[in-house]
């Protein structure tokens, strides 16, 4: 299967988000890391350079925008695919996630049909969202 080449580090602190989004992205045969907060994700993008970065906004330690300014401003991670979402709905934090180089933007709650397409989209090359 193709999908298992595709490695997804998932950086969310809510553990019923998390859940959910392991069991939809686990059914398309990716492989998923999980990690709970910002300084996590610093250091498993440290270990290794996943192919898609799903990351919540609000976070413990560090925020999901300096994690996705990390990504961009370091020479090996910069093209990895980063989708981010927030639970504010706020249209000021989905400008600034795309601003900071996020290639698409949910607001949770959010359609896991969508979600699972999106993904498939970043992972194939798919147009930002």
């Amino acid at each position: 299967m193709a999908n298992a080449d595709k490695r997804i580090l998932l950086v969310e602190d809510e553990d019923n988000i998390a859940l959910a989004l392991e069991v939809i992205i686990s059914r398309q045969g990716f492989h998923l890391r999980r990690v709970a907060n910002g300084q996590q994700a610093i250091d498993a993008l440290a270990d290794e350079r996943p192919d898609l970065v799903v990351l919540d906004v609000m976070l413990p330690e560090r925020s999901g925008f300096d994690i996705c300014q990390h990504i961009r401003d370091t020479d090996r991670l910069s093209d990895v695919k980063v989708l981010m979402m927030s639970a504010t709905g706020s249209e000021t934090a989905r400008r600034k996630g795309l601003a900071l180089g996020a290639d698409a933007f949910f607001t949770k709650p959010f359609d896991t049909r969508e979600m699972i397409n999106a993904i498939c989209a970043l992972l194939e090359g798919g147009a930002h969202a």
